[in-house]
């Protein structure tokens, strides 16, 4: 019987308000207890100065296969996401044809069990052909192992559509996770609508794209009592729209990429297209109103906004280069420089934010270390000091902005159901 134990390292289980320094036993693949003294037929990890936290867990990640195998695999996506310290992704449908078919599902889910990374959760398209006019088979979605349902960076536009949805979805229990972006104010926009892109002559993407629709979708869900999350939020108006909604108790959540705590939009003065993100970088003032809203809990989660394309696709002019960046394997650190080392929010809140509240939103029995979970389980070097080498990525795509970028913080262990899948060696 295989049991291993986690020794002198700093516990943190927000499920649990386990917040010290003790040990951790995993015995066949699920935690078995803490505060466990070592004995000789245990295996021992020594994690002295480093943090024992539930599993990191990414419900933002693009996957490109099939359709896009050259961006990103799901091979690959796991395995970056094993580097970066997630033992859980929840795969965004951004493929060719889109997981709107129970066939579909059944394909990410064997690809993914073959690649044998990470756990790999479907996320299936709300609308059939992800085109925001008929709504998916829902109820074939989900039995085929849908976990949550999204039309990934397509808003649901249509009103009712998104009201029909949230409907559906509730008869399972399962959330939709929409992209809060009335298009017909950002369209063309190429980043935040501002100073900087006035002096750059760029066309802007207006903050009311987001706000506006973020009250649209909370209203529709109110109405509907439907579970509703907000991917990828950015200002200040949708903030405030969102701390209102769960002061009535209306069941909706967020999440925040990692990426907008790390730069401002006048990092956009060198067009650099691995930059042009959707949603935009932003203004100092809606970073520091998204961390206020991150510590008192109005922003729930933060993600990677894993956006994948490969470099070819990205040699162009910043008009007309493809939103988005590669974030797996940065988000962590950037996370722990931005926010933690820099004094905004503690650990027990990153590790809410970025495990124990993910499961929540997908309802997945994940995100803990109480005995009988699963043992996923990452191990983090709060303090490590590393240089972000975009050729070295786990990634097929390298569309990283952060090259050669000094961090502070990282994975250096993810145990998957027990077994180490990711050691970090260095490189």
């Amino acid at each position: 019987m295989l049991k291993t134990l986690i020794q002198n390292g700093r516990v943190i289980d927000p499920s649990q308000n386990i917040d010290r320094v003790t040990n951790l036993l995993i015995k066949e693949g699920r935690i078995a207890a803490i505060d466990v003294e070592p004995q000789a037929d245990m295996k021992v990890i020594d994690a002295t100065g480093k943090l024992v936290v539930p599993g990191l867990i990414d419900l933002h990640v693009q996957i490109r296969e099939p359709g896009f195998e050259e961006d990103e695999t799901i091979e690959s996506a796991a395995y970056a996401a094993l580097a970066g310290g997630f033992t859980s992704i929840a795969a965004i449908s951004e493929t060719n044809p889109p997981v709107d078919s129970a066939a579909a599902v059944t394909y990410l889910g064997r690809q993914a069990s073959e690649a044998d990374h990470c756990n790999v959760f479907p996320v299936a398209c709300v609308s059939s052909g992800r085109q925001g006019e008929e709504m998916a088979e829902i109820g074939i979605l989900h039995n085929a192992g849908a976990i949550a349902f999204s039309d990934g960076q397509r808003p649901v536009s249509n009103p009712e559509l998104l009201r029909r949805a949230l409907e559906y979805t509730l008869m399972f229990d399962r959330p939709v996770l929409n992209r809060p972006e009335m298009v017909e104010l950002s369209r063309d926009g190429v980043m935040h609508d501002g100073s900087v892109s006035t002096v750059l002559g760029l066309a802007p993407m207006p903050a009311e794209a987001e706000d506006v629709m973020a009250a649209r979708d909370i209203r529709i869900c109110e109405a509907t009592g439907g579970k509703l999350h907000l991917l990828a939020i950015s200002c200040s108006g949708t903030v405030d729209i969102l701390r209102r909604a769960k002061d009535r108790n209306v069941s909706v959540t967020a999440s925040i990429c990692a990426y907008q705590f790390a730069l401002t939009d006048a990092a956009m003065r060198g067009f650099h297209t691995n930059l042009k993100l959707n949603p935009p970088l932003r203004s100092q003032e809606h970073i520091d109103a998204c961390i206020a809203g991150l510590k008192d809990g109005t922003i729930d989660v933060i993600a990677s906004g894993h956006a994948p394309r490969s470099s070819e696709k990205k040699m162009c002019a910043i008009t007309e280069a493809p939103f988005g960046m590669v974030g797996l394997e940065t988000a962590l650190g950037l996370v722990s420089t931005h926010l933690v080392h820099a004094g905004h929010v503690d650990w027990p809140t990153v590790i809410r934010a970025m495990s124990t509240n993910v499961a929540k939103v997908l309802g997945v029995e994940k995100g803990t270390l109480q005995p009988g979970a699963d043992a996923d389980v990452t191990l983090i070097d709060p303090d490590a000091k590393w240089t972000v080498d975009t050729s070295n990525f786990r990634s097929k795509s390298f569309n990283s902005p952060f090259g050669g970028v000094e961090l502070t913080g990282r994975a250096v262990e993810t145990i998957v159901g027990g077994v180490t899948k990711f050691r970090y060696d260095g490189t």
